[in-house]
């Protein structure tokens, strides 16, 4: 990283609000490196190689059966990271993780990573916090997943992305919906129709725009909120959701 680069200008809030101390002892080692749609950041069993820090975009985090059926399980942006497995002494992910919507990362290597935790607990402890708040990102996915209706997911999907990406179009084909919502491509156009109808979104060729926020809060209800005001408790200083 350059050495003049401000912390506090930096697009990945996690490190931004990072205590100077302990921005510094990864600082040395983190390199700004853009990475294009479909670019693989971890795959499932395999040695993490890096541990990246986005600016606004999308990294999907695809859990994966043995016989390739897959389904997103969460999303990381500029409130957060990838390399999670590190923070528990886990060398690979269980998990695939590429990037959806592109971005700019800032990127350690795992090695370098690894030797800074070690080296200062408070590091350690404080990215253990982020890890908590995004399982409870997964966790209410699972509940989502589970318990909650289409339209409904898919509201909370796209609030979750409006957070990340700090501008109202969102570029998604309709396959890459079918793998977040785990659902065929006729549900998706269902109720992207009815968040259409709501006048809460537009569609444009391969792009969804969002309208109206407060809309999709309403569709959202009880599927959006938890994980994200569970973040704003754990991470002091980091605010990842957007006032309605």
């Amino acid at each position: 990283m350059p050495p003049h680069l401000d912390q506090t200008g930096l697009q990945n809030r996690l490190l931004a609000n990072l205590r100077p101390d302990l921005f510094e002892a990864l600082a040395p080692h983190l390199t700004s490196v853009s990475l294009d749609q479909h670019h693989v950041v971890e795959t499932s069993l395999e040695t993490i190689s890096h541990v990246c820090f986005p600016g606004p975009g999308i990294i999907s985090i695809v859990a994966r059966t043995p016989g390739d059926i897959g389904m997103e399980t969460g999303l990381v942006g500029p409130e957060g990271m990838t390399g999670l497995p590190l923070l528990y002494g886990v060398e690979q992910a269980p998990y695939d993780a590429f990037v959806q919507i592109p971005c700019r990362v800032l990127r350690i290597p795992a090695s370098d990573f690894k030797e800074a935790l070690a080296a200062n607990r408070i590091l350690h402890l404080h990215l253990l916090r982020y890890a908590y708040a995004f399982s409870i990102q997964v966790a209410q996915t699972a509940l989502c997943n589970g318990r909650f209706p289409i339209e409904q997911r898919l509201a909370r999907w796209l609030l979750m992305s409006h957070d990340r990406l700090g501008r109202e179009d969102i570029t998604l084909t309709h396959e890459f919906l079918s793998l977040i919502l785990g659902v065929r491509r006729a549900g998706v156009t269902m109720a992207l129709h009815g968040l259409v109808a709501r006048g809460a979104v537009a569609i444009h060729r391969g792009m969804i725009v969002i309208r109206d926020r407060a809309l999709l809060l309403g569709t959202a209800a009880g599927a959006y909120g938890l994980p994200e005001s569970v973040y704003a408790d754990v991470m002091p200083g980091v605010s990842e959701a957007r006032a309605a």
